[in-house]
């Protein structure tokens, strides 16, 4: 398994995983597919060069299987923080320490960047693999949101989650 940054020319690939993200695990991402599946190539592209954004790809044989993202905070007195959005793991290549391995790129990164303390998460309340993993990791649980995504009818909280580098 290699594990990278992700560039312009990895779009096509990130939009079909992010794609494949959104549609079979909804409740893991702020976004819906729906919002998403008709955007142009040209946005993913955008995503993936934009200013304090870093999206991490975990490939094997070639093949992306899953994806974490970085975003350190601009604004001057936030620029002590940065969170993790969108990771993704494709389910057949779950248990394998996918995940794992990101989340450690995720937080070498983070310790690499001049400045930043701390590095925050949201985790759905009930994805128990995933909040074990984060866990192990160091980050700690400092609040729970209820109600913080609904899809269709369905409430789901999230826990937040830090580590402080």
């Amino acid at each position: 398994m290699e594990i990278r940054l992700l560039t312009v020319a990895d779009a096509v690939v990130y939009r079909k995983l992010r794609l494949e993200g959104l549609q079979s695990n909804p409740e893991a991402f702020g976004s819906s597919f729906e919002e998403e599946k008709d955007m142009p190539p040209e946005l993913f592209e955008k995503r993936l060069e934009a200013r304090y954004s870093y999206t991490l790809g975990a490939f094997a044989q070639g093949e992306l299987i899953g994806v974490a993202t970085l975003l350190r905070e601009s604004k001057v007195k936030l620029q002590h923080k940065a969170s993790v959005f969108a990771v993704y793991v494709s389910p057949q290549k779950r248990g394998l320490g996918v995940g794992k391995a990101l989340m450690l790129a995720v937080i070498n990164k983070a310790q690499l960047l001049d400045g930043i303390e701390q590095i925050n998460l949201t985790v759905v309340s009930s994805n128990l693999s995933a909040k074990r993993l984060y866990a192990s990791l160091g980050f700690e649980l400092f609040g729970t949101e209820r109600k913080a995504l609904k899809i269709t009818q369905q409430y789901f909280d999230e826990d937040y989650m830090v580590l402080f580098l």
